[in-house]
């Protein structure tokens, strides 16, 4: 008869631990499944293995572009990483039919940035307006921002249901992998 994990207290705990800490390195399950459904018939399944490899997938895709930025910014002794710093760090690393499509965005992104900091200083909003945006900060925050004003499609396309390309950010369901 195994033994249980409350009776071998040691090995397995710290198994349990260490699958706990790489979880944490993981995009949500539920914002990964909701980014897949977008892109798929709306009568279509996904399978929670499915789901599951993809959220490891682009975790460490995340994580590899954003190492090479950082090793970058390093280098050039600065701790902010920028979207060009991603940029540059996916051309490095071979992503270059990416980069044009991505350009686009990161420009009408701090176009709508520099939009937003403008009315909030128009509106009395107070504090300092940036009419560039740096493009650096939290990718959650950036992604929620640009979807909102991108028709709910943002950076990672969509097209469920009949959708196709934002008007504004020149993105739709990205078919060439």
């Amino acid at each position: 008869m195994p033994e249980s994990d409350n009776e071998s207290g040691g090995p397995s705990n710290a198994g349990e631990y260490a699958s706990a800490r790489e979880q944490d390195r993981f995009l949500p399950i539920a914002n990964v499944s909701r980014i897949m459904k977008r892109a798929l018939p709306a009568n279509a399944k996904i399978s929670k293995d499915a789901k599951e490899t993809v959220q490891e997938c682009v975790s460490e895709f995340i994580s590899f572009i954003t190492g090479e930025a950082s090793d970058k910014c390093q280098r050039e002794k600065r701790k902010t990483i920028n979207g060009d710093d991603l940029l540059w760090a996916m051309t490095t690393l071979g992503f270059e039919d990416y980069i044009d499509p991505l350009k686009l965005y990161l420009h009408k992104f701090r176009e709508l940035e520099g939009e937003k900091a403008i009315g909030a200083a128009g509106s009395g909003g107070g504090g300092a307006a940036s009419s560039g945006g740096s493009g650096s900060g939290s990718g959650s925050h950036h992604h929620q921002d640009a979807s909102r004003n991108n028709g709910g499609y943002g950076m990672y396309g969509g097209g469920g249901g009949g959708g196709g390309p934002s008007p504004s950010s020149g993105y739709g369901r990205q078919d060439r992998l």
